[in-house]
Order: structure tokens, then sequence, then C-alpha cells
């Protein structure tokens, strides 16, 4: 090959090169340290915009977390109320037997049996969260207690908790029923 005919296919190779290798032109256009500068501030906004949507995808977990413990706690809150009852009704068998019959040895067993079918009751409630309130004697929390009726005391205060005609509980820290309560008010 010629001379002339290597630097002439040199020249259509140099011709042909991408217009983003050719040298910059003395125009005023992008130099090169502007253009680092804009993709320094594409990269710092890219960085940014990741630690958003790691932040945000944290949270959703952490709520979806949350959800799924508070789920799992109170699942049972309808069929603890439903029990409730059950409570109650064996609460109210066992305090209207006579002490003649809790003696009496035809008896004593049914007592003793009925007796411990309410400790085992109670001790299943403890085990899944669920706490009778107190109320008798405490001021009246309308958080926990409802009042359905004044007595005249000049011993209590007004507001507090004389008497109570149904049991509530809490199951962790919700109220699964509220108390039944009757409260005192000043005498007449």
């Amino acid at each position: 090959m010629s001379e002339d005919k290597v630097n002439m296919e040199n020249s259509e190779i140099v011709d042909e090169l991408p217009e983003d290798m050719a040298p910059p032109s003395d125009g005023g256009g992008d130099g090169p340290a502007e253009r680092i500068a804009a993709l320094e501030a594409e990269l710092a906004t890219a960085k940014q915009d990741v630690l958003y949507a790691h932040a945000d995808t944290q949270n959703v977990r952490r709520r979806l977390e949350k959800e799924l413990a508070d789920t799992r706690v109170y699942a049972a809150t309808a069929f603890a109320r439903d029990i409730l009852s059950v409570a109650d009704n064996l609460g109210r068998a066992l305090s209207l037997i006579p002490a003649e019959l809790r003696e009496d040895d035809k008896w004593k067993s049914l007592v003793t049996g009925l007796e411990a079918t309410g400790r085992e009751l109670e001790s299943v409630f403890r085990k899944n969260g669920i706490e009778k309130l107190v109320s008798v004697g405490e001021a009246l929390d309308p958080n926990k207690h409802q009042a359905m009726m004044e007595l005249p005391s000049a011993d209590a205060a007004p507001g507090t908790v004389l008497t109570e005609m149904q049991a509530g509980y809490m199951i962790k820290d919700r109220l699964l029923r509220p108390a039944l309560v009757g409260v005192a008010k000043a005498p007449d």
C-alpha cells in the first residue's frame, strides 16, 4: 500500500469518530469540569432518593410487624368477650351454693370440681393476658367503668366505686369489657 492511501484511510477514520469523543470546542459549551459537576449532582440526588426509599421501606416493614404483633395479641378478643359470660355464670353459681351444701359429702365433690374449674379458667385468662379489673374502692374511671347507679354515701367520696354488678376485664393494655358499677354520691 502506498503512503498516500494509508494517510487517506487514517483521515477517514478520524472523520468518523463519534461526537462525544470529538475534542471540545471553544464555543462556550459544557467543559469537562461542568460535566463532572452535573454528574456529581445527579449522583447525590440518586443517593438521596435511594436513602428515602430505604427509609420508607423500613417504616412500612416496622408498621407491618407491629400490626402483625397486635393481630396475634388481640386475635382472641371476640372469643375472650364471649367466654367472660361463662366465667360470670360460674362465679354466680359458686356464690349461690350455701355453706351447708359445701360441707355435705354428697355435694362436696361437685363444689370442689366447680371451684377447680373456676381456678383453671382464671389461670387460662392470666396466660392469655386477660386481667380482672379491681373496681370497688377505686375512683370511677370512664375508661374502665360504666356507672349503672349512684348510691348516697357519707363514708365514701363522690365518684368512688362502692359496688360491682359485673366485673370488668382488660386484655393486655386494652379494655375487654367495662365493669358495671354503683358509684357513691353525696348524701341528700
